[in-house]
């Protein structure tokens, strides 16, 4: 091995809950030397190497599990042993992060890895729901299901856990073990079992199919009292997120919207750029978000003067509203921009980067929390709304995904009524309309 050899590694920033998150480059690749070659002699253990440096240098500890001299301890033990094939190595490599105990630090094969990619591409094929591994109870949550897609119209809910897939149990299972078995060619079944609240099972089979990931829906809803609402549902923050999301509000804009809804409802997350760019197309001045390393780094996200709307804006957040969707929310209801209707968000305020190692393989690791920008740490806590708007069980079974941002949306009913009260000036309402035209620096210097 050529010990001067450099390994380029992808850099990418994600911010989202769901085992599906998108991923594009964000800046020039990583350098990383080789200078441990000499104890290194096949790929596999190579490949082990470059993994355990990565968390070597940039894992932010979230749980208390990761010491810098138990690291080293492990990094000799698992190099000192013998390995019959890649997949052994493999799972040596899983067993070594899962020390860590992140869900969000994780190995991916390179099936797995390239399938990370899929949200750039705009389409995929599967049943369509976005999973998480919920941190306390270990157990496999849907985040989402994706509109339209099979998982959608079979009535699958955000915070359903899955127990069974094909009548196995996923006590244990990581969520790629469970994307393995959910996913298969277009056109052929699956069964997942769910549990719905404490006591509720549900048994769904599920045909797979290829679903088309538009990042973006919109109309102008004209009110009671002739109140011309800009109605903008984003669905995911993938690489087309920012593009869709202009769009959308200048042909808004066009129509001559007096006021905005943004429905982030059930939106998983997804690229952490993504948010910032869409924030900054809301707002004209101050703070987006924050991030910090583990060494206190501070990356500081501001809005750049580019709002593309004065318009007064309510944004609908829910439980399934994670990670991007908080960013943006976050940001939103800090800068007094909107007023934000619904239900606590999810809470998972960290952000990964996705690396690729070099035999193909790659791995996600958790590199720094963000901060809203009154320095909110919204990680396990979310973010509570300014007007609670619950959707009762009865109205969330008999809601269709047609009938979102209608009259027959209980939480949009809110979400409009709102808007008025804003646009009328009424007493007490949580926020003014904004004018991106009048520099403040209220937020400048969190």
């Amino acid at each position: 091995m050529n010990h001067s050899r450099l390994r380029r590694v992808a850099l990418v920033a994600l911010a989202g809950a769901g085992t599906f998150s998108g991923a594009v480059i964000l800046g020039s690749d990583l350098m990383v030397g080789s200078s441990t070659a000499a104890i290194i002699s096949d790929s596999p253990k190579e490949v082990m190497d470059e993994a355990w440096q990565i968390v070597f240098r940039d894992y932010l500890d979230t749980t208390g599990k990761y010491s810098e001299e138990t690291w080293r301890k492990l990094r000799r033990d698992v190099l000192a042993r013998s390995y019959g094939n890649t997949k052994d190595a493999y799972e040596a490599i899983r067993g070594m992060l899962g020390t860590l105990d992140d869900p969000y630090t994780r190995f991916l094969d390179p099936r797995e890895f390239k399938e990370m990619q899929i949200d750039t591409s705009g389409e995929l094929s599967g049943v369509g729901i976005q999973l998480s591994l919920d941190k306390d109870t270990k157990e496999l949550m849907v985040v989402s299901p994706i509109d339209g897609s099979p998982a959608s119209r079979a009535d699958v809910q955000p915070k359903d856990v899955i127990t069974q897939i094909n009548g196995k149990t996923t006590k244990g299972m990581s969520t790629e073990d469970a994307v393995k078995l959910i996913r298969g060619p277009v056109g052929t079944k699956v069964n997942i079992q769910l549990r719905r609240g404490k006591n509720q099972l549900i048994s769904v089979d599920l045909i797979r199919d290829r679903i088309e990931l538009h990042a973006v829906d919109s109309r102008l809803n004209i009110g009671a009292d002739g109140l011309k609402v800009g109605y903008i549902r984003l669905k995911q923050f993938n690489a087309n997120a920012a593009k869709d999301m202009r769009n959308a509000i200048k042909e808004l804009e066009e129509k001559g919207a007096q006021g905005y809804v943004l429905d982030l409802r059930s939106n998983p997350g997804g690229l952490l750029m993504a948010s910032v760019e869409i924030a900054r197309q809301l707002l004209d001045d101050g703070v987006i978000v924050s991030t910090r390393t583990r060494d206190g780094v501070q990356d500081i996200k501001r809005a750049s003067g580019r709002a593309l709307t004065k318009a007064p804006m309510v944004v609908l957040v829910n439980e399934g509203s994670a990670s991007a969707s908080e960013i943006l929310s976050g940001a939103l209801q800090d800068n007094h921009r909107a007023v934000l209707v619904g239900q606590k968000t999810f809470g998972k305020g960290l952000v990964q980067s996705v690396r690729g190692l070099s035999d193909g393989s790659g791995m996600t690791v958790t590199i720094a929390k963000y901060l809203t920008p009154s320095g909110r740490d919204i990680h396990k806590h979310g973010i509570q709304p300014d007007v609670v708007a619950k959707l009762s069980e009865d109205d969330a079974k008999s809601l269709k995904f047609d009938q979102l941002g209608t009259k027959s949306d209980p939480q949009y009913r809110v979400a409009e009524t709102t808007l008025s009260k804003q646009l009328a000036g009424a007493t007490g309402a949580p926020a003014v309309t904004y004018d991106p035209d009048k520099k403040t620096q209220a937020l400048n210097n969190n």
